[in-house]
């Protein structure tokens, strides 16, 4: 089995992490497999993707030993995340535990996430030195507002399930052993609806959420990368491999 699996049954494009001895963690193969699955169009009787993912993690972020090798250059995740947000049909993720710093990405650029109250999501990357891309701080600002991308970015800690639901930053939410009727019943839901109608949604509401890219970015992009190639960001990373507390330096 390879470590990102995906088969389309009658409506459902099924898509699944399958690196649980990892929490999942994305390296380049998952990566490439990702967008794969994402840039093949739909057949004529798909209506809806799922996203979900194997063991107890949903998606720990990017692999940080190949993070640690490429200390410099464009996040390796954002093209994939891109198919995911411009596909043409709803997407669905099904979260069943911790969806962290790129995992967290990857669930919010679904359409609809369904997750289990036992889950957590964060982006933890001031606690190891490293800073979000513009396309990544543009997604959070679109789903949890500037005053809950603040607390996920800023402090880094993660926030569960149930907050981020009662803040509206994801879709549904249930208890553990009731995660896959629920999420069922709203790929089924989807599945139902028109699906003309659901590609033309699907459209506009991704059209409406692009005017941030005409925004002049340049400096952040710049400083951005300055943090990414920093000592502060070699040893953060090399901190959490060792797990142990990072000693930030300020360069």
């Amino acid at each position: 089995m390879g470590k990102v699996e995906w088969q389309v049954d009658g409506a459902v494009r099924s898509i699944r992490l399958n690196r649980p001895e990892k929490r999942n963690a994305l390296d380049a193969e998952m990566i490439a497999a990702l967008q794969g699955a994402f840039t093949q169009p739909p057949g004529s009787a798909e209506r809806v993707a799922v996203i979900r993912a194997a063991g107890p993690v949903f998606c720990a972020g990017l692999d940080m030993r190949e993070r640690a090798a490429r200390p410099r250059g464009a996040s390796p995740i954002e093209p994939m995340l891109h198919a995911i947000e411009t596909y043409p049909l709803p997407v669905v993720g099904v979260v069943q535990g911790d969806a962290i710093a790129g995992g967290n990405e990857l669930a919010l650029h679904c359409d609809l996430v369904v997750a289990s109250t036992a889950a957590h999501f964060g982006m933890s990357l001031a606690q190891i030195g490293l800073a979000p891309s513009w396309f990544l701080a543009k997604k959070l600002m679109e789903v949890a507002g500037p005053v809950t991308t603040r607390r996920i970015l800023l402090l880094g800690d993660p926030l569960p399930a149930r907050r981020l639901y009662e803040l509206g930053v994801i879709s549904h939410i249930a208890e553990p052993e009731d995660l896959e009727r629920e999420a069922s019943a709203v790929v089924q839901r989807l599945a139902d609806n028109a699906p003309l109608s659901l590609k033309a949604m699907k459209v506009l509401i991704v059209r409406q959420m692009a005017f941030r890219e005409g925004i002049d970015h340049a400096d952040v992009d710049k400083l951005v990368e300055e943090v990414r190639g920093s000592a502060d960001a070699q040893e953060g990373i090399a901190a959490r491999l060792a797990r142990r507390k990072a000693d930030f330096k300020g360069r």
